[in-house]
């Protein structure tokens, strides 16, 4: 399943690309249970498959079970329910899978080429840092270049999404966790965030962070290791590596996290960027208004954004 929140009639929605087309999942699963006689369907259906993807993912593996369901029904019988349930993809406004995460981890310096180009050495522990819900753009947004640096520059990130609460789990069972996989770009405003030894500041700045295009769901891809991770601005290869290349894996960064703090569902994982940046090119090469930042990782689809510059919003 491909998991999205769409926008429609200003209404926020959790949806599923089924190739050209949205489906809206509570819509659905309400129409199934309505075919099936059931009474208070609009209760039941909003209990176990939400409207919106960020409380879907609560309900775990049941709901996306019962959510993939719902999708087999409704495109069997897409004249069943009085509400639209069916969309065609442009008559919508695509947005990110999570909307409202209560934490976005990030981890630094974990492929090998980016960590030597910076020139540090392998790390013994994962570099967390955090992103915050402000930031999260969709995969038809523009990323907004305010006029408080001229250092903005990209970051392909092969992404997950916590499925269920995590505490003390082990590598080994890791993977049962994440509900799917995702493409962030973690924009950055170099200068900013390397003024102080804490990276938080570049990092946290209002639309740092498209992620899409969609989640695709952990019984779809099951295997996040061997995935080839490209970036492009305008056409350009500037990122290029494979998921192989990680210091610390999935299964490691779940069993690392869960044992500082409880992952819960909808939490976000950024698992780091390749070599190739902006700022470690010689001469550096930084985003600029206009610019198209295209991002594609295997099995999980292709992330683009374009650049507009805009006014500044705050003081930093």
């Amino acid at each position: 399943m491909k998991l999205i929140n769409f926008t429609s009639a200003g209404h926020t929605r959790a949806g599923a690309i089924v190739e050209d087309q949205v489906i809206d999942l509570n819509y659905a699963y309400q129409a199934q249970l309505k075919a099936e006689g059931k009474y208070r369907f609009e209760e039941i259906a909003h209990a176990f498959v939400p409207a919106t993807a960020d409380e879907l993912y609560q309900g775990g593996k049941e709901s996306l079970q019962l959510a993939q369901n719902a999708i087999d029904f409704i495109l069997a019988n897409p004249e069943s329910f009085d509400k639209k349930v069916v969309y065609k993809k442009n008559e919508v406004k695509v947005e990110a899978p999570v909307q409202k995460p209560g934490k976005i981890i990030c981890v630094g310096h974990n492929y090998r080429e980016h960590i030597l180009e910076m020139g540090r050495e392998l790390p013994s522990n994962p570099v967390i840092f955090a992103k915050f819900a402000n930031t999260i753009l969709g995969p038809d947004d523009d990323i907004p270049f305010y006029p408080i640096s001229d250092q903005l520059d990209y970051e392909a990130e092969f992404t997950f999404v916590i499925g269920k609460q995590a505490r003390n789990i082990s590598e080994e069972e890791a993977l049962d966790y994440v509900a799917g996989y995702t493409i962030t770009n973690d924009v950055t405003y170099r200068d900013i965030q390397r003024r102080t030894l804490q990276w938080l500041q570049g990092k946290t700045i209002d639309g740092t962070a498209p992620i899409g295009p969609y989640l695709v769901t952990s019984d779809e891809l099951q295997d996040p290791s061997g995935l080839d991770v490209i970036l492009k601005v305008n056409g350009e290869v500037r990122q290029k590596t494979n998921t192989a290349n990680l210091v610390f894996d999935v299964k490691k960064l779940v069993a690392f996290l869960s044992n500082l703090m409880t992952l819960e569902p909808g939490d976000v994982v950024l698992t780091g960027t390749p070599g190739g940046v902006g700022f470690a090119m010689n001469p550096q090469q930084f985003l600029k208004d206009g610019d198209v930042v295209t991002i594609e990782i295997d099995k999980v689809g292709t992330l683009e954004n374009k650049v507009r510059a805009t006014e500044v919003v705050a003081t930093v």
